[in-house]
């Protein structure tokens, strides 16, 4: 079992306790996709105006609405191609049933990009610190990220450390020691230009010390510059596996929910040079284009970790698929 599943369930048996945290949870995510939510609907009834069947034209306004929502070409033909399956087999489809047809399949399609738990899942090695390293160009999200992440798992009962290894951007440190005041969290820095791999030695070293949980470690967001992000990551890499030899370790990508299939791109980059094992998608509140999510999921095959729909700290959502689709199509 991954961390993050450690986490996530600890989250779901708090709120078995508490039957209408779960629902509340919904509501935030509705709220914070309400943009794109709308978007879908309006184009979808505009699309289904006055037909009573499902029909070849109609799937070709169906494949319109998803790529304006940024599902993506590819993902979109694949969710058409299995629409087209169902009403060939079952002769006669209402348009009534649009919905509830276009939401099984994307559920369908999310559930196979993720997999199983224990494909995607990074099991946690006792008495070593969990190490999660944050990936991302600037300007993602990536401060808050691991703000509100730290948080959270501090709530969760969690020792947190952060290593502020963003020693290329001005003021980076800085940003991060605000949150990890926020948060109630330790943090290790150095002054700007220094090496980013002394920053997680150093953070490595105190969690070690003080018996830590998770080591969150922020790094530069110099995509432009791919060779030298390359051999930063790399050192990084070769600091923790001496250093950690044993400790599981999650690469978070975090990418802008509003630069739609842009961050498609940066994803096929990121994943290229740092082995992205997860992805957080922030901003989903700003934009009418939260398919992005379905289109990485289903490009990458790498699990959606949270996504993030607000500015308050608990707006950070561990990413729960059925609740995804609930909130994006009803």
């Amino acid at each position: 079992m991954g961390f993050f599943d450690i986490f996530k369930k600890k989250q779901d048996s708090a709120a078995a306790d508490i039957p209408e945290s779960r629902q509340q949870q919904q509501e935030e995510l509705n709220a914070g996709l309400e943009k794109t939510k709308t978007g879908i609907f309006s184009k979808l009834a505009r699309a289904v105006a006055g037909r009573s069947t499902v029909d070849a034209d109609l799937l070709d306004d169906v494949e319109e609405v998803l790529i304006t929502s940024d599902v993506g070409v590819e993902t979109t033909v694949k969710i058409i191609r299995r629409i087209e399956e169902r009403v060939a087999r079952d002769k006669y489809m209402n348009t009534s049933e649009l919905q509830s047809i276009l939401r099984e399949e994307v559920m369908s399609l999310m559930e196979e990009s993720h997999g199983s738990e224990k494909h995607f899942g990074l099991d946690a090695k006792e008495g070593e610190p969990y190490v999660v390293m944050v990936v991302g160009v600037n300007g993602a999200g990536k401060t808050t990220t691991i703000g509100k992440l730290a948080a959270q798992l501090g709530k969760a009962g969690r020792k947190v450390w952060i290593g502020a290894a963003d020693t290329f951007r001005a003021a980076a440190a800085d940003q991060l020691e605000v949150w990890a005041e926020r948060a109630h969290v330790d943090i290790i820095r150095q002054d700007e230009g220094a090496d980013p791999a002394a920053v997680v030695f150093d953070a490595i070293a105190a969690a070690k010390a003080r018996g830590s949980d998770v080591i969150i470690c922020d790094t530069a967001g110099r995509l432009h510059n791919k060779q030298n992000l390359m051999n930063e990551l790399g050192k990084i890499s070769r600091i923790l596996s001496r250093e950690l030899p044993e400790a599981s370790r999650e690469v978070l990508l975090v990418l802008d929910g509003t630069t739609g299939q842009n961050g498609l791109i940066q994803a096929k980059q990121f994943q290229e040079i740092a082995g992205v094992t997860g992805i957080v998608l922030t901003k989903l509140d700003g934009t009418a284009k939260g398919g992005i999510v379905i289109a990485v999921a289903d490009a990458l095959q790498i699990p959606v970790k949270y996504v993030g729909v607000g500015e308050k700290m608990d707006d950070l959502m561990p990413f729960d698929a059925d609740a995804f689709v609930k909130a994006l199509i009803g």
